[in-house]
């Protein structure tokens, strides 16, 4: 009679070992390999620079030749390009954009000591004063991962009509939105932006991820929660590069954890509070794309069941109905 349990004991250990093997590479294999790979980056100079850059690191940049400082610092604006290395009559200088990548800031920072003794670097879009490392974004951007998915999860199992689903994630997108916006700009001050659009964005990522789980569900039933919980949450958290660039992860892995929520999230947040909507698009499409479904898996799936009628309360309907 014991081995049953037993049996199923040894067989629950052995499916949460083999999880863990794969989830410990998941994770820890992207952050050991950091390195450029096809970053984007410009060049204003001689044309030789752009190819000692490309012999002298291949693989490692994308080189885009501008003509100056000053189409280069657009660029860097538009998220075009992570930073710029500049010859100019007084020498050599680098531009960077702490906000877009505060490690890919470093890296190029560490790069200008190789042009020459005391080259000047420019960070052209900072990090707030209040967060000069970055990791308040990235901190602060996790949370809100994890509530949207228990959010989705809560919507699936407590609200059993479509409409009302439907109506509670759109709800939820929000109220998370103002909420989270309000809390990381007026409370903790780490994130600038125009609130509105911090909060648009911020609200369009907690749907997103809602709605993914509650679609799912309502498709696949709990399947559908461990799927989501699966591809949105641990390998779009692991594929996200939030605190460095999607660049730096071992490809393809780094272009894929934008195509999820997390990665795509954080890249439009980062689009709206630091560069005025630069580079949100794609963010944006895929982000519309995972609520937009979600919202239509839960409006086409299945409904909740109702809950079962205990035997005392059977016999009291019997009775009243006599």
């Amino acid at each position: 009679m014991q081995r049953k349990p037993l049996a199923l004991g040894v067989l629950i250990a052995v499916i949460v070992v083999a999880v863990q093997a794969l989830l410990v590479p998941l994770f820890a294999a992207p952050a050991a390999s950091i390195a450029p790979r096809d970053l984007p980056i410009a060049v204003a100079g001689p044309p030789a620079l752009a190819a000692q850059l490309e012999s002298e690191h291949p693989g490692a940049f994308e080189v885009r030749t501008v003509a100056d400082a000053t189409a280069a610092d657009a660029a860097i604006k538009d998220r075009e390009v992570y930073g710029a290395i500049l010859v100019t009559p007084a020498g050599p200088e680098v531009h960077i954009a702490s906000a877009a990548s505060p490690t890919v800031a470093a890296l190029l920072t560490q790069a200008a000591g190789q042009l020459g003794p005391q080259v000047p670097v420019r960070d052209v879009v900072p990090l707030d004063a209040n967060d000069p490392r970055g990791t308040g974004f990235a901190g602060g951007f996790l949370p809100l991962a994890i509530t949207s998915l228990l959010a989705g999860v809560l919507v699936f199992l407590l609200v059993r009509a479509r409409t009302a689903r439907f109506l509670a994630l759109l709800s939820y997108g929000v109220l998370a939105g103002f909420g989270t916006a309000a809390v990381q700009q007026h409370w903790l001050d780490i994130l600038p932006g125009g609130y509105f659009t911090v909060a648009a964005a911020l609200g369009l990522f907690a749907l997103a991820v809602s709605a993914t789980m509650t679609g799912l569900a309502a498709v696949l039933d709990k399947g559908g929660l461990g799927l989501g919980a699966l591809v949105v949450f641990l390998v779009g958290n692991a594929l996200a590069g939030i605190a460095a660039a999607p660049e730096l992860l071992p490809q393809p892995w780094g272009e894929l954890g934008q195509w999820l929520p997390i990665g795509a999230g954080a890249s439009l947040l980062r689009s709206v509070a630091y560069f005025d909507g630069g580079g949100a698009g794609f963010a944006v499409a895929v982000l519309t794309a995972y609520a937009g479904t979600g919202l239509i898996l839960t409006l086409i799936g299945r409904k909740g069941t109702a809950p079962a009628v205990q035997p005392a309360e059977a016999r009291e309907e019997l009775v009243l109905a006599r």
